[in-house]
């Protein structure tokens, strides 16, 4: 058994994974959450205009990744892996952010490709799963991008990212509404969906998605989702890890999102403050992927998980 910390730094968070992992005779490994943290750090924040992590999105990042370097002596990890994802791909001074992690942690953050990305978000996502509910589809919306991964058991058989997530989609078709703090108007959605539907057409031609029987959604956006559905007066993750959503809950809850302005989100008990701006963004890549799943696979809804490309992560570190 060896206790591992498993970081990753996407667009809008930064989450940290404490775990013990235990390595089975046949190649497979089971995994004991010791410590489970999220911060927002927004380190995407302009990424998709100016092309550069503004400086204080790093500084912000900085913050937050020195409390993490101290529960990671707290709890007496012996292997560490942080992995930077859609945000630092595209940053032409992604180096100094690197620098900065390399000060705090001894080692710079890994820049993962998007195709690796998927990889360890499947792996993560399906561990508590039953075998036979597979093949598996696997949706990771994160803030810069989102991954779609197709696979039966722990074996992946195609995935593929795409550059939209809901900081992205906020940025570039909500800014008028966020600004007024209002609800989104249907020209702003109409535009959204009509990126996301582009962008998953791309998707699509690599992952095979009719062969699927059971979609599971990780990251913020469907697990707040998932809250939502359930009426949580406050964030659960034991009642969000697998609880499923027929597709008709899925179009409700986003349709009841996309009406809702600013203060309205903020007064949801199961929101984090940090997603309240880019909530919507999130919520049409889900609307749209629903609709494109009801068409093309034999899917009747979505299955939220808690376990994503943190719990990846620390597989990857046996």
């Amino acid at each position: 058994m060896a206790r591992v910390a498993a970081i990753d730094c996407g667009t809008n968070s930064i989450r940290l994974l404490v775990a013990d992992v235990t390595a089975r005779d046949d190649g497979t490994a089971w995994l004991r959450d010791v410590h489970r943290e999220m911060k927002i750090v927004r380190l995407g924040q302009g990424v998709d205009a100016t092309g550069q992590l503004a400086p204080e999105a790093i500084a912000r990042t900085r913050t937050a990744l020195l409390e993490y370097a101290t529960v990671l002596r707290r709890k007496g990890v012996e292997r560490a892996r942080m992995v930077a994802t859609s945000a630092t791909r595209d940053a032409s001074n992604r180096d100094d952010f690197f620098s900065m992690t390399e000060e705090i942690l001894g080692a710079p953050a890994e820049v993962i490709t998007g195709d690796e990305e998927a990889r360890l978000s499947y792996v993560g996502a399906v561990a508590d799963m039953e075998p036979e509910e597979g093949p598996f589809l696997v949706s990771d919306i994160g803030g810069g991008s989102t991954e779609l991964v197709l696979g039966s058991g722990l074996e992946m058989e195609a995935g593929r990212s795409v550059d939209v997530g809901c900081v992205r989609l906020t940025e570039r078709c909500f800014a008028e509404s966020t600004k007024a703090g209002t609800a989104p108007s249907a020209a702003e959605i109409d535009e959204a969906a009509s990126i996301v539907r582009d962008a998953l057409a791309v998707a699509f031609e690599t992952v095979p998605v009719a062969k699927a029987s059971t979609w599971i959604g990780v990251a913020g956006t469907i697990t707040t989702l998932a809250a939502i559905a359930q009426d949580l007066p406050e964030y659960d993750s034991e009642r969000i890890h697998l609880a499923r959503m027929s597709l008709d809950q899925v179009h409700d809850v986003v349709d009841r999102l996309l009406h809702m302005s600013h203060n309205e989100r903020m007064a949801i008990g199961s929101m984090h403050p940090g997603r309240v701006d880019v909530i919507c963004g999130g919520a049409v890549v889900v609307r749209t992927l629903a609709e494109e799943l009801a068409a093309r696979a034999s899917i009747s809804g979505l299955v939220a998980s808690e376990h994503d490309i943190l719990d990846g992560i620390a597989f990857s570190l046996v």
